[in-house]
């Protein structure tokens, strides 16, 4: 008999597969549709890891799975190659980023391929490709056309040496991560898109997805963080009444405010600190502050660090003055990036006040007793209003709505809803991204380039020296021709964020082909939305929410009839060795080709799906995947070794004895599997009923019904193909079939065989097991309990001790209490 031979069976059917087009996406538009998608990947020089392996390998089995329930399967994988890797990697070695990226392409679908993956590889797509980004342009322009892209000024990462514009992953404790100079803050044009004018939608269509993961949603609702409260109006008397707004969910602690702060950044700390005393303290404090990322001044472990601008606002119910502080935690980008100071009532205000010896002035009491002074602590229930003037003695809940209203009617702010989520700043200062499709003239302005004339294509004559945006390098680029007046003109230099890229790729392999348009929305009609995606828990919310927020504004344009994107989302967890996530810092990779090398492709996919459910996290196990290739090889020595029953095959008679046995297992296999894979994605246990099958046919006697045996094998082979794919056609093949296993209908389970005829029941005396017995299925406690004492060992081992009692647990086991 010959040896499971991994590599060669696997080469040979990649081969035959490729040859045939098995994996094409099925013409016939009158079956059902499933649109099984993985995240696709950015093609890193470091290629495939175990985290691709597994992703892949998941949806690899639901995609076959469905396919082989009768189901048209679109099942397409491309890459997400624009981003700063690729050009930090030309300008370390000096080539250029498109090359680099489009050898690692390659690489990485070879990688791929080598896994048996069944994609539909006609409907590549590769987001630097001008065929993709010539419409990731012309998306940029229907978003500008709607009034949802615009250009304003927005600080940035500005390295002074390399004269550049830092992403906040190239700063490096406050120092750029090329020549460690100190980084600052500088205020550019950026372009940005208006997600914010989408919150109440997005925050809405999170309750039609009850297949997504509600941590997922809830990460996405915090993300998006809607708030209810009221705007509040302070004044600064020193700067002639100039207003200052502040934002504040708890309108009914107005009166208990006994300082203003504003974000280093707020457009008028500027005015205010001019001439003070302290001016160049709190100037040295303000750079400080900007250095420091958002994640460092709002954690919530960090210290809450201030100063005195030495200027007063006027509160705008009492007249009273209160001092204007500039404070680390307050952000310009959230809220109105000023935030009144309640002491009393707030234990972030609590803890800076005792910090810099602030006022603090209770307001709200508890409504069945008093609080005591000094408070040891801010007081954060609820409560009757004290010291508020007209509103003393009124709830707080009630006040919250009517102190909201009384400022509505003065003019001084009102009720108003405010969101964490800030519009999407989209400008990115390098070169391999999607160049934005905007010209600059003198004469006409900002000028966006007609469709007809896209794609704006990245120029060849560029220097990568890391001292600027190579765009900016390119004289044949930025030099352009006014398409309004056809004067000079400028481009922009900007290209986009690569999340734009990643934002509408799964409605390009509805219609990877169209030169005319993004994706026809007849083709978007036939296949979205997408049926199952599956992907790191890492993409919950950035990725997923563009996504959500670019196909909202593609329904309102009328280009496609879903405006939601996902119907179901699977989030993997990690693989991990040693209990830590494999990383090359940490010495714990595993490289997926040398795995498929020494086991074979369908052992790294049988492990990785057997060794934990897709949710959970996924220890690496030498020995475990040293088990999965052993038992692959026992069921290729199984069939082989009964090769000859397949050439001339008797009919079955499972009528009874072991034939019947098997044949119910067989049944009951079929149940299982079906369940756990189409239902419940629980492939661990679907892969370890498929091995006790085995198992069962291994130990089924030679002298039993041979057909049974022979379908039981049939069956085996094709409940584990959506696993092993290469194993399964092989042995399907050496069975005598001339089609492909993965074209044959998934087998049904007979309801009548999963009914259990006998049972087997573990018979103990003072719970230590002493013997076995089997008794028919449905047999009751009486039957069950004289036929355990009736046994001959029994009876040997009671004999001189008195019965007390008898435990019967149905269909499991009989315990004789005796003494």
């Amino acid at each position: 008999m010959r040896a499971y031979q991994a590599k060669e069976i696997e080469a040979k059917w990649q081969r035959v597969w490729e040859e045939k087009g098995v994996h094409r996406t099925d013409p016939d538009a009158g079956k059902t549709k499933f649109y099984t998608l993985e995240q696709f990947p950015y093609p890193s020089g470091e290629g495939m890891h175990m985290g691709h392996v597994r992703v892949y390998s998941i949806g690899d089995v639901i995609a076959r799975f469905k396919r082989m329930n009768g189901y048209r399967v679109l099942h397409p994988m491309g890459v997400d190659a624009f981003g700063l890797p690729a050009e930090n990697a030309a300008i370390k070695r000096g080539v250029n980023p498109r090359d680099w990226t489009l050898s690692n392409m390659k690489k990485f679908r070879e990688e791929q391929e080598r896994l048996g993956i069944s994609y539909d590889w006609d409907r590549y797509v590769a987001t630097c490709l001008p065929d993709y980004y010539r419409f990731t342009q012309w998306l940029f322009l229907l978003f500008y056309e709607r009034g949802l892209a615009y250009r304003k000024k927005a600080p940035v990462n500005w390295c002074p040496d390399c004269a550049t514009v830092l992403a906040n992953e190239q700063v490096e404790n406050g120092r750029c991560w090329r020549c460690d100079a100190e980084v600052t803050k500088k205020e550019l044009e950026q372009w940005f898109l208006k997600i914010t004018d989408y919150a109440d939608r997005l925050l809405e269509g999170l309750d039609r997805l009850p297949r997504w993961p509600e941590r997922v949603k809830t990460m996405q609702r915090n993300w998006i963080g809607r708030s209810e409260g009221a705007k509040v109006t302070f004044t600064l008397p020193e700067l002639s009444d100039e207003p200052v707004t502040v934002f504040t969910t708890r309108p009914d602690t107005l009166y208990g405010v006994t300082y203003l702060v504003l974000a280093p950044e707020h457009p008028l700390v500027e005015r205010l600190i001019a001439g003070k005393e302290k001016e160049g303290e709190l100037r040295a404090f303000i750079e400080r502050m900007r250095k420091e990322s958002e994640i460092q001044r709002t954690a919530a472990d960090a210290e809450k660090v201030g100063m005195d601008t030495g200027a007063v606002a006027r509160h705008p119910l009492t007249g009273e003055e209160v001092p204007v502080w500039i404070a680390n935690y307050v952000l310009m980008d959230y809220g109105t990036g000023a935030v009144m100071g309640v002491p009393a009532h707030d234990e972030r205000d609590f803890q800076f006040a005792k910090k810099y010896g602030l006022p603090i002035r209770r307001v709200i009491r508890p409504r069945d007793g008093e609080l005591e002074e000094p408070l040891a602590e801010a007081y954060t229930g609820e409560g009757v209003l004290v010291d508020s003037g007209p509103f003393d003695g009124m709830d707080n809940r009630e006040a919250i709505r009517a102190i909201s209203e009384h400022l509505a009617e003065k003019g001084l702010g009102g009720p108003a809803v405010t969101y964490r989520l800030r519009d999407w700043l989209i400008s990115r200062q390098r070169y391999w991204g999607c160049p934005i499709p905007i010209v600059y003239c003198d004469k006409c302005g900002t000028v966006p380039v007609p469709k007809e004339e896209l794609p704006v294509l990245l120029p060849e004559d560029v220097v990568f020296d890391g001292k600027r945006n190579p765009l900016t390098t390119s004289e044949s680029f930025v030099r352009t021709t006014c398409p309004s007046c056809g004067g000079p003109a400028r481009r922009e230099t900007d290209t986009m964020d690569t999340f734009i890229d990643s934002s509408w790729y799964f409605f390009r392999y509805a219609d990877p082909k169209n030169d005319r348009l993004p994706f026809d929305p007849e083709r978007i009609r036939e296949w979205l939305p997408v049926d199952e995606y599956i992907g790191g828990i890492e993409h919950a919310v950035l990725h997923l929410l563009y996504s959500r927020f670019f196909t909202k504004v593609l329904y309102d344009a009328g280009l496609v009839h879903v405006d939601e994107p996902f119907t179901s989302l699977l989030t993997q967890g990690m693989v991990l060795r040693d209990g830590a996530k494999m990383s090359k810092s940490k010495g714990n990779t595993v490289s997926p080709l040398e795995i498929i090398e020494r086991y074979g492709a369908d052992t790294a996919r049988l492990f990785i799906l057997f060794a934990a459910p897709p949710e959970r996290d996924l220890e690496w196990s030498d020995s475990g995947v040293e088990g999965c290739y052993r038992f692959l090889g026992r069921v290729f020595r199984t069939v082989m070794r009964h090769e000859e029953l397949f050439r001339n095959r008797p009919e079955a008679r499972p009528e009874k004895g072991p034939a019947r046995d098997l044949h119910r297992r067989v049944h009951r296999t079929i149940k299982k599997v079906t369940e756990d894979v189409g239902e419940r994605y629980h492939f661990n246990t679907a892969i370890s009923a498929i091995m006790e099958l085995f198992n069962a046919i291994g130990e089924y006697p030679k002298d039993a019904d041979r057909g049974t045996l022979a379908d039981a094998l049939e069956t085996g082979v094709i409940l584990l193909a959506p696993f092993a794919p290469h194993l399964a056609e092989e042995l399907w093949h050496a069975m005598g079939h001339a089609s492909s296993v993965h074209e044959q209908s998934w087998p049904s389970y007979d309801p009548a065989m999963l009914v259990e005829e006998e049972v087997e029941m573990a018979v103990q005396i003072n719970g230590r097991v002493r013997d076995r017995l089997v008794v028919p299925a449905e047999a009751d406690r009486e039957t069950v309990e004289q036929l355990a004492l009736s046994q001959e060992r029994i009876k040997s081992l009671l004999s001189g001790k008195t019965v007390r009692k008898v435990i019967v647990v149905p269909k499991k086991l009989v315990n004789i209490v005796a003494n």
